[in-house]
């Protein structure tokens, strides 16, 4: 087995594990925040904005299994890589879309994934996803791990996921193209 983290910025985090959680190849998939200054961020210090993180989340991955590039092609189309400035309901730099690379063999992928995006979009606009060197990860509090599969939480995320999917339909098209076990 050859271990791999990847770290990947793209909106609420609530909404990101899911896609991503149990599949082939995946050991772990961790809420927490990153790119950043401030040390141990909070959940409601980064939510507010002000401490330079992003919510994100840290995979570890088997690459014998799936690839980073596989792991990518998965985010891409559950992220609006055309919004700087927030993810679907979730607003400010605090939940901006954000590849962060552990080698430099990630950013190649990622740079030339990001690329290849161009011609696969609904929609005509620049991709503003930044790809960054990976900075300390701190993982959220544990309330927001595993956060979709706790009790009485499904009823809180119904909003995010009604926003967001008709928001992926705009930019991807077919909803078939973006769903979650794609």
């Amino acid at each position: 087995m050859s271990k791999e983290i990847a770290t990947l910025a793209g909106g609420c985090f609530w909404c990101m594990l899911e896609p991503f959680d149990e599949r082939p190849g995946i050991e772990s998939v961790v809420s927490g925040y990153t790119g950043g200054f401030k040390e141990n961020p909070t959940y409601e210090e980064v939510k507010a904005g002000g401490t330079g993180h992003t919510e994100a989340i840290q995979i570890t991955f088997d690459n014998s299994v799936i690839s980073y590039g596989e792991l990518l092609d998965i985010y891409w189309q559950q992220t609006d890589p055309t919004d700087a400035m927030g993810q679907f309901m979730d607003r400010g730099s605090s939940y901006r879309p954000e590849i962060f690379y552990h080698s430099e063999t990630q950013k190649e992928i990622a740079e030339r994934s990001k690329e290849e995006l161009k011609d696969k979009l609904a929609i005509n606009a620049p991709i503003v996803t930044q790809i960054s060197p990976a900075s300390i990860f701190y993982p959220a509090e544990e309330y927001h791990q595993d956060f979709y599969k706790k009790e009485g939480n499904y009823e809180r995320m119904i909003p995010l996921e009604e926003d967001r999917q008709n928001r992926l339909n705009e930019v991807w098209g077919e909803a078939d193209k973006h769903e979650k076990n794609i």
